[in-house]
């Protein structure tokens, strides 16, 4: 059944207008009728089958038929800082990291940050990430999805960390050294609920300097595996492992 994220809350006795692109879907790409159901998600995570009742050229309206009680949201909030990649990686970085259940990505300027985003196509690209975001939530069947800020500098990140319960950063010479303890040992501490920061590097990773910021600031400098991983696969590395150990052994 197809899912769509509305940005009111679902009450038992709402009538929901969807439109713009959801509205467009529904009729023009799905081809749907009068009496056909999707699934509506609302800003707080609550999903419900809904019946589709009326259809314009604009706009879809839907009566709430049953509320879904399902868990597709990680136990765990984890939010991916990432130091902006060359080329497409970052709409991969977004995209799979969806699916994979982050809850929020925050792009940032490394020192080694090739690619920079002038301010007129600052909010552009990222709208696109958004849309990509919401997209990959509807297609693994999330209840949320994740936000996207636009890009900020690295210092930003520091200055933010401290609201999270956790702080880590992919570190390639923590992985050439074989460090393997870190990482392990803070999903150990954290608890269902809580928050990790997940700060990784461009191509290149991190300048010295920015190592020992992050240090200094409380992170912990870890490899993941013995293996030095492309900037793309990182993220996608850490929230499997999140996985594993917050849903599968669970």
């Amino acid at each position: 059944m197809q899912r769509y994220f509305t940005e009111t809350k679902i009450t038992a006795e709402d009538t929901i207008v969807l439109n713009g692109d959801n509205a467009r879907h529904i009729s023009r790409v799905m081809r749907m009728k009068a009496g056909d159901s999707i699934i509506c998600c609302g800003p707080d995570g609550n999903c419900a089958v809904c019946q589709i009742q009326e259809m314009s050229s604009d706009d879809v309206t839907v009566s709430v038929q049953e509320f879904l009680d399902e868990i597709a949201e990680l136990p765990v909030h984890v939010t991916i800082a990432q130091g902006l990649p060359k080329g497409d990686k970052l709409d991969l970085i977004v995209q799979k990291g969806t699916e994979l259940g982050a809850s929020h990505f925050q792009p940032f300027e490394a020192e080694r940050s090739i690619v920079k985003w002038d301010r007129k196509k600052r909010q552009k690209k990222t709208e696109r990430l958004r849309k990509i975001a919401k997209e990959a939530a509807e297609q693994s069947h999330r209840s949320q999805i994740p936000t996207v800020d636009e890009p900020v500098r690295f210092q930003e990140v520091l200055s933010k960390s401290s609201q999270y319960d956790q702080k880590i950063f992919a570190y390639e010479e923590a992985a050439k050294a074989s460090e393997s303890k870190n990482f392990p040992q803070v999903l150990q501490r954290m608890d269902p609920a809580s928050s990790i920061l997940i700060v990784i590097g461009p191509e290149g990773g991190f300048s010295e300097a920015e190592a020992d910021l992050l240090k200094d600031s409380g992170f912990f400098g870890c490899g993941f595996g013995p293996r030095i991983l492309r900037t793309e696969t990182a993220a996608l590395y850490a929230l499997s492992a999140i996985s594993y150990q917050f849903e599968l052994l669970r």
